[in-house]
């Protein structure tokens, strides 16, 4: 079977590689883990931390291992009968590095290469003189700065010729070496004779007369590509051979370097650049100006055309051959939101994964990087699955927030910042903010084609350009998801329906302004309603409706999980991928209807608590919460360390720097994230948090975009900001009470910390870890969440924690006792995914039933033949106990009993208590530890 019964990621790197992984497989096979589950680890760009940036499908990257150590671990991971579910990233490769061929071929050939269907590139964009053209904003500064400062230059390496800029190396157009080659020429004074001479003759004839990239048919590509390539080895054999030609190419190649401080020396080699098929910028025209599409805003990472078939049979090879092998059981699918048409992609990849599973195997499991908006559903004819989980995340984190604290905290939060800010007007800004700034090329992109079909109709042949770019920019700004899903065909659900009206109802109410008959002609081209007969209108239409599914969904994720979430600070354990912070809290009534539509729809979906990409650790998140339960105390903790703070905050533009909104971050952050096991005396900070916090605090406030960006950074601002982290951070009257605060949160957070464990291991679908987190996961956002993880610490502990099996209730208490060390986490975990591992089938298949347990208790039912198993976990446990108990155990639960509805006799995983009865006591339940997997004795 290929469905896991659980995953922990792996986090892969040069310094993490293929013999890393393998030497670890043997410490989580023993804790329990099904499959282990990595991030990309295809050919990557030199140096990638996460690979993401893919450069050849066809290779593992280098850095990670050779195929020798790839084999042995995933042999290893077989023999054990460990799964392996590989992230695969199917939008997007990496361009930035000139490691990618397929790019550097279309960069040399233009429209003209073989290599030019793999990117999404217009070749006829709205600006004068870019047709045939490709943008590539990579310089410092503005192009005619850069070029009249020396920083651009040709240069040769044997036979191959490229543009340079500082380090990077850009491949040159084939013809343009006709300005190369005839001022050598000129520079020779061999004999007529010579057979140098002519050979370089000849080649400059080839050269001009091989076709242009712009006029090159698709049906003699291939042609020009073999008689171009014949040219570059013959001349790179010229050089080699022929001393005196190499020179005067080399002295021609020095004379179009030109001479800094003379403007006009550089002519010639403008004149040369301009024969290019790129146009060399400044990396700010990105914004207005790029015409490839993007992953994002990132002009280093090229999206990738995977409907082309020729593309997508490329690019999966190398998996469908390691999953023919056995060595790949699973995939995730990174950002599966920006393909063209997903269902198309997954109906395609699933009839190769089938093809190509071993004999007498299943197919792989197939999960989906999807953040799914609240009401939101997963469209159940796709062929997956399920999602990564983010969903699930939302679900649970509500359940730890109290919610009729929600005004009092919304009050106060208000107050501090002296603005009043509502979540839904923040987000809606922060879209405006992305679209008209790091995505406004993709806006104007298609506002372009929007035009241009607006003028094939006489209904629409007066709609200006700047209402048809007012309505793209205002519909999406209002979508209330990341993308709809209507099919090239015109096909569609009534959810995309509903999606595009809400859009467009929002839009028009916006901009009273915009005729309403413009937004009406963008909903039938959104939906492909009256598609015309004539080939290339119809195409041209469906073209525009894909395209603005495909942007979407990056300007929600820039809009909001990039700003919104860093600017909107009123309890930051909400600002998750996969929340909505305007939801104070959640009742169980909520989590069990998720839990209840997963078992029904997506039984295998992955359930997740942390990730590579979540803004903070998932018990960070749980001790924040708390807050929720103490806000008075919150607010005189604030107000107080408000006072202190004002010496330390520096006068930045005529205001104190940082801001209240960052300050109050910064006190979330530290209360939320401060080490308690690693307290000196007199509560010092160790220095590695200082550090770590000052980094988060600088890309938070850049993300948010308010005071300072990754773009128009502010150093001053930033400067004033790690001032005030580092003197706070050395202040006993601020540093005491955080850690007193801290501390106080403390057993509470781990509470609904190992609640949240419990119910992700029994709830319906595959339960992940993220690397570290069987220890306690106080990381920040990344890169402080992808840090080394100590795995001789966890083994350690590990072994520790199966020696004491043979009383596992007072190795509970002994664990609760010390559970600063995070160990007691590790034994939750280790019993829990060792138990689904031995009954795979009561957790993937089984029945999902809640159980009452009033405020305080979530509790369900999995039942599966003659298996059973029941978890409980308690809520609100500070409110509960009113703070006067450190852990909600026995007594604190009064007379409160769980209502199973059957007698039996039901044995504690975590414990090894039994019980008896259809009633069971809280008190005993919760006798030595706060949270209870009952499984029923036969």
């Amino acid at each position: 079977m290929t469905v896991p019964a659980s995953t922990y990621r792996l986090q892969l790197h040069g310094e993490f590689g293929f013999g890393a992984a393998a030497a670890i497989t043997d410490y989580l096979d023993a804790l329990g883990v099904d499959a282990v589950y990595t991030s990309p680890y295809l050919h990557a760009e030199r140096g990638s931390t996460h690979g993401y940036n893919i450069v050849d499908h066809t290779r593992l990257g280098p850095e990670l291992g050779d195929e020798a150590a790839y084999d042995a671990w995933t042999d290893d991971l077989k023999a054990r009968g460990l799964g392996h579910v590989l992230d695969f990233v199917p939008n997007h490769m990496g361009i930035g590095s000139g490691e990618n061929r397929l790019w550097n071929d279309v960069l040399e050939s233009g429209e003209a290469s073989l290599c030019e269907g793999w990117f999404d590139i217009e070749w006829a964009p709205p600006k004068i003189g870019m047709a045939g053209k490709l943008l590539l904003p990579i310089l410092g500064r503005q192009f005619g700065e850069a070029l009249e400062a020396g920083e651009l230059a040709v240069v040769r390496d044997g036979g191959s010729f490229f543009v340079a800029y500082y380090e990077r190396r850009l491949p040159v157009a084939v013809k343009s070496l006709a300005l190369v080659l005839r001022p050598a020429l000129a520079r020779l004074e061999l004999p007529a004779d010579d057979p140098s001479l002519a050979e370089l003759h000849s080649i400059s004839t080839a050269i001009e007369h091989l076709p242009g990239e712009a006029s090159t048919p698709p049906a003699a590509r291939e042609d020009r590509a073999r008689e171009k390539e014949v040219i570059k080895r013959r001349l790179g054999a010229l050089l080699a051979d022929s001393e005196v030609i190499a020179a005067a190419v080399d002295a021609t190649l020095a004379e179009l370097a030109g001479a800094p401080g003379d403007p006009r020396s550089f002519d010639a080699l403008e004149a040369f650049l301009g024969e290019q098929v790129y146009r060399l910028s400044f990396w700010r025209v990105a914004t207005e100006e790029i015409n490839y599409r993007r992953f994002f805003d990132v002009n280093e990472l090229a999206a990738v055309k995977m409907e082309d078939p020729a593309v997508f049979a490329a690019a999966h090879a190398l998996v469908l051959r390691k999953i023919a092998e056995g060595r790949i059981t699973g995939l995730r699918l990174d950002h599966t939101d920006g393909l063209y048409d997903p269902a198309a992609y997954f109906e395609a990849l699933q009839a190769e994964a089938r093809a190509h599973a071993p004999e007498g195997g299943a197919p792989p499991w197939l999960v989906i990087e999807k953040i799914l908006e609240p009401g939101e559903q997963l469209p159940s004819h796709w062929q997956v699955d399920g999602t990564t989980g983010y969903d699930f995340l939302g679900v649970v984190n509500g359940l730890w927030i109290r919610p009729d604290a929600g005004p009092k905290l919304t009050n106060f939060y208000h107050r501090f910042i002296a603005t009043e800010r509502d979540y839904d007007a923040v987000a809606y800004a922060s879209r405006i903010a992305i679209l008209r700034a790091s995505l406004s090329s993709e806006i104007h992109m298609l506002a372009h084609r929007l035009e241009r079909i607006a003028q094939t109709r006489r209904r629409s042949r007066d709609f200006t350009r700047a209402s048809l770019t007012t309505a793209i920019v205002e519909t999406i700004a209002a979508f209330p998801v990341y993308r709809t899903y209507v099919r090239p065909d015109g096909t569609r659900t009534a959810s995309d329906d509903a999606c595009i009206d809400r859009a467009l109802r929002r839009a028009r109410r916006r901009r009273p302004d915009v005729d309403p008959s413009v937004f009406e002609f963008l909903r039938d081209l959104l939906m492909l309603h009256h598609l015309p007969e004539e080939p290339g209108e119809r195409a041209e239409q469906v073209r525009f409706a894909m395209r603005f599914a495909q942007l979407t969904g990056p300007v929600i994720a820039k809009g909001v999980e990039d700003t919104a979430l860093y600017r909107y600070n009123r309890l930051v354990c909400l600002n998750e991928v996969g929340c909505d912070p305007a939801i104070f809290g959640a009742g169980t009534d909520v989590f069990h209807a998720h839990n209840r539509r997963q078992r029904q729809r997506f039984p295998r979906t992955m359930t997740t608590t942390a990730t590579h990409d979540t803004k903070r650790g998932e018990d960070v998140r749980a001790r924040l919460a708390v807050l929720s339960e103490l806000p008075d105390e919150w607010r005189r903790a604030v107000s107080a360390w408000s006072r202190l703070a004002r010496p330390h905050k520096t006068e930045v533009d005529d205001a104190l720097a940082p801001s209240r909104n960052d300050a109050y971050l910064f006190y979330q952050t530290v209360v939320g994230a401060l080490p308690l096991d690693e307290l000196g005396d007199g509560d010092s900070v160790p220095p590695g948090f200082v550090d770590r916090v000052g980094a988060y605090m600088e890309k938070a406030t850049r993300e948010a975009k308010e005071h300072t960006s990754w773009i128009a950074g502010n150093p001053a601002y930033e400067a004033a900001l790690q001032r005030f982290v580092r003197e706070m951070l050395a202040h006993p009257g601020f540093v005491g009470p955080a850690a007193a605060l801290a501390r106080k949160l403390s057993t509470h957070g781990a509470v609904n910390s190992l609640a949240q464990l419990c119910l992700r291991l029994a709830s319906p679908g595959v339960p992940d870890t993220y690397q570290g987190g069987e220890l306690w996961d106080f990381s920040l956002v990344d890169p402080d969440n992808r840090r080394p993880v100590d795995y001789e610490r966890r083994r350690g502990a590990l072994a520790d924690i199966r020696a004491q099996a043979a009383d596992p209730a007072a190795r509970a208490r002994d664990l609760l006792a010390s559970y600063l060390d995070g160990r007691i986490k590790l034994m939750v975990l280790h019993l829990g995914l060792t138990h689904r591992r031995q009954h795979r089938a009561l957790y993937l298949e089984g029945s999902y039933a809640p159980i009452a347990g009033g405020r305080h208790v979530v509790a369900f039912r999995r039942a599966h033949g003659d298996q059973e198993l029941v978890c409980v976990v308690p809520r609100l446990a500070y409110t509960m106990t009113g703070g006067r108990h450190p852990w909600p155990l026995g007594a604190a639960w009064g007379d409160q009993a769980l209502a199973l509805g059957r007698a039996g006799t039901w044995r504690d995983l975590l414990t090894g208590a039994e019980h008896r009865g259809a009633a069971l006591p809280l008190a005993e339940v919760f006798a030595d530890l706060p949270v209870s997997l009952l499984v029923r004795e036969p």
